[in-house]
């Protein structure tokens, strides 16, 4: 039976009985989204860093094997992100960038999580016309830029959650802490991402 049909969590538990194979599809199924996440957690300004913090957290995962099912309740792509999170951490603050964004936040500099936001009223994308595949590509680039303006902490929020597909309880693992502590980081960055996108890309004149 072909390896590819088990589960992460099978996968890492046949890797922990010295299955190399099972490791090697681990790999090949989280190298993109973790290495994206990595470097976008770690932002311009440490992107020379990135490939070090990517590899360390494979090797943590490695030497740290046979304790990954110490925390039950996690999945192992939660663990790896987890890892990956801690050592990018680490990074950040050497580098001397701010991580710390849980104090002297102000209800009201949030906006409405209901109110319009200004890429609702953007052009749909659509494959079939160069001024909308234009747009798209505009935005893309800008949403990049506006994140790498976030801090640290909301902007693993962001990225674990709309790029990852992490739910709030996962993150509350990878991030290590409490659930409307990242509840808090995760609207606080929509809001401003919101505002920055808006800024940078007005609505398209109909």
């Amino acid at each position: 039976m072909s390896l590819d049909v088990f589960s992460d969590d099978v996968l890492m538990t046949k890797f922990c009985a010295g299955d190399a194979q099972a490791f090697e599809l681990l790999y090949a199924r989280h190298e993109r989204p973790l290495y994206r996440y990595v470097r976008r957690v770690l932002g311009t300004a440490l992107e020379a860093q990135v490939d070090e913090v990517f590899q360390d957290t494979w090797m943590k995962l490695v030497d740290n094997r046979a304790n990954w099912r110490e925390r039950e309740d996690a999945s192992f792509k939660t663990w790896l992100f987890m890892l990956a999170h801690h050592r990018a951490v680490d990074v950040l603050r050497k580098g001397g960038r701010e991580v710390s964004t849980d104090h002297g936040w102000q209800d009201n500099a949030w906006l409405d999580d209901e109110a319009e936001s200004p890429w609702q009223l953007w052009p749909a994308s659509s494959v079939d016309e160069p001024e909308q595949q234009a747009f798209w590509r505009k935005a893309g680039q800008k949403l990049l830029d506006c994140l790498d303006g976030l801090p640290a902490l909301q902007r693993a929020a962001f990225l674990l959650h709309h790029e990852d597909g992490l739910g709030l309880d996962e993150m509350t693992r990878v991030l290590d802490a409490e659930f409307e502590t990242v509840k808090s980081r995760l609207r606080y960055a929509l809001s401003k991402l919101r505002a920055c996108m808006g800024a940078y890309l007005p609505p398209a004149v109909k």
